[in-house]
């Protein structure tokens, strides 16, 4: 699947964004997708995930303030950010993850291009 990702920019704190990523197919079809983000010198690290059945995981850092929703007659994920700060400053992935079932199951991991969201004190 082909993952592309809108919405980043220049916010300041205690503003929101809303990040938007579009898949080459239906969402409802892929087994979990949602938004990873890596700052400078940093890993990268989740941010948010829903699966194919709903269930949302988050950050313990965005949790109450990231909201992830998805809309799957548009193949899309969303990723609302509220109450953001700077150290949400960082360039956001969009993800999705892929089940093969079988006598050994496997995952497949996509990644989006990273859209940069930069959050000014």
């Amino acid at each position: 699947v082909q993952l592309q990702a809108f919405g980043g920019g220049l916010v300041q704190a205690g503003g929101s964004l809303r990040l938007s990523c579009a898949a080459s197919r239906s969402t409802f079809s892929i087994n979990a997708i949602g938004w990873y983000r890596q700052a400078p010198g940093e890993q990268r690290e989740l941010v948010a995930v829903i699966s194919s059945g709903g269930s949302t995981n988050y950050a313990d850092s965005v949790k109450g303030r990231f909201i992830i929703s998805r809309d799957n007659a548009k193949n899309k994920v969303f990723l609302q950010m509220n109450s953001l700060k700077p150290e949400d400053t960082a360039v956001y992935y969009c993800y999705a993850r892929d089940v093969v079932y079988g006598e050994h199951s496997y995952e497949i991991n996509y990644w989006g291009q990273g859209t940069l969201v930069t959050v000014s004190s």
